[in-house]
């Protein structure tokens, strides 16, 4: 498998799964014999930690990494669980994205590939009138989208895919979480569905299947 240096996990909600999978695709990536670390784009909700990193972490099993505790993998943290735009705002700060992008620079100095887990959703506000979608594209990241068998995720994973392909930006993967399955029928269909659009509209695109944690 070749393994971009870089990824952007996002997710079709905020409750996709996106820091599950993301620790889950760190080992995956990990058992290619690469080295592999995570980092959060910008940590709503929290004050001086992260709580996803913690999530990526002990998926991962390695506890927390040096990089962890110098704020490289979580450089930007606010304390409302909102969007970055509106957590900003209330915090009464300026998102510097400059920041996030050192970040990354940082840790692509160190490890094979970064995986980058998003705050939220692709249209996720950042700044105004600028979001987590724009990012991605301008910095040609490829990204990752995580999804689920919810009722519902079909209609939010296509339009996150036609979002995907209306911006030029590389889809490397879906990952599809399977610990909202609670309606086996619905979940099925979703999978498969799912599945088949990916060989229809996106097949260079991997389709991803999560073991259950």
């Amino acid at each position: 498998m070749h393994w971009p240096s870089r990824l952007f996990v996002t997710g079709t909600d905020t409750d996709a799964g996106k820091s599950y999978a993301t620790g889950w695709l760190a080992n995956k990536i990990a058992a290619d014999n690469r080295k592999v670390i995570t980092q959060k784009f910008i940590q709503t909700g929290n004050r001086e930690f992260s709580e996803d990193i913690q999530v990526h972490r002990k998926i991962m099993g390695t506890g927390l990494l040096p990089a962890d505790l110098l704020h490289i993998t979580a450089p930007i943290i606010m304390s409302y669980p909102a969007s970055p735009e509106l957590a900003a705002r209330i915090d009464g700060v300026e998102i510097d994205l400059g920041i996030v992008d050192q970040a990354t620079k940082t840790l692509l100095a160190e490890y094979d590939t970064v995986i980058v887990e998003g705050a939220g959703g692709l249209m996720v506000p950042i700044k105004g009138d600028y979001l987590t979608i724009d990012y991605i594209r301008e910095r040609n990241i490829p990204a990752v989208l995580v999804t689920n068998g919810k009722l519902g995720s079909i209609n939010h994973t296509l339009l996150s895919l036609r979002a995907i392909s209306d911006s030029g930006i590389d889809l490397f993967a879906v990952i599809y979480n399977p610990y909202f399955d609670k309606d086996k029928i619905i979940a099925e269909d979703t999978r498969n569905y799912i599945r088949g659009w990916l060989r229809s509209h996106f097949p260079d695109t991997l389709f991803m299947e999560m073991s259950n944690y």
